[in-house]
């Protein structure tokens, strides 16, 4: 697995630009760099009853999808977040059994879904996350606290849409990603990201 760095959940936020969406930090578990993922409500309600291991009144789809791999003899090794194109993430799903091993494509947020049913590692390419990750300095890790990190608690911040961080200046980008970062604002931070990528 050369050339892959293995990740960890951090949080859910509720995505404050897209009504009905939650942004999915993922974390290094060897660095600072964070990837945030914006991802659909559904999945982010099968991967937050997951980790607070609420069990529903009856299987969910990723419960199925679970008990149909189980069924048959499959287990996950690893999900990879294998490539980003156009800031849309692209993942698969490495399964295995006693004789072969197969690799599914699937969407980063029902890969994780399923990783977490599975207590499989996450892990994402070196392009990925030197494309989309954002840095966070060891500072402002020591100052925020990991219950603060794993909230679900929405962030507050200032809506900004893509079309308005145009009109600011490659230098201001950059302070506002600082900023955002600081206050823990990985949605706002991605969409920044995002901007200077495109000049870059």
């Amino acid at each position: 697995m050369d050339n892959t760095i293995e990740l960890e959940i951090l949080g859910l936020t509720s995505n404050h630009t897209q009504s009905g969406s939650f942004t999915l930090v993922l974390g290094e578990l060897e660095g600072g760099r964070r990837l945030p993922i914006v991802i659909g409500m559904f999945e982010a309600q099968a991967i937050a009853i997951e980790i607070e291991k609420i069990i529903p009144n009856r299987p969910m789809t990723h419960d199925l999808f679970k008990s149909f791999a189980t069924g048959f003899g499959f287990s996950i090794e690893r999900i990879l977040i294998s490539d980003m194109q156009e800031g849309v993430f692209f993942a698969k799903i490495i399964c295995k059994n006693a004789s072969k091993m197969v690799e599914i494509d699937a969407r980063p947020s029902d890969a994780i879904a399923i990783a977490v049913r599975f207590d499989a590692p996450i892990f994402c390419t070196s392009k990925v996350m030197s494309e989309a990750a954002i840095e966070v300095n060891e500072d402002e890790e020591k100052s925020s606290s990991p219950k603060a990190a794993k909230s679900n608690r929405p962030v507050p911040s200032p809506k900004k849409s893509s079309d308005s961080l145009k009109d600011f200046s490659l230098e201001k980008l950059n302070q506002l990603l600082d900023k955002a970062i600081h206050n823990e604002d990985y949605e706002k931070a991605a969409r920044i990201r995002d901007e200077i990528n495109k000049r870059n």
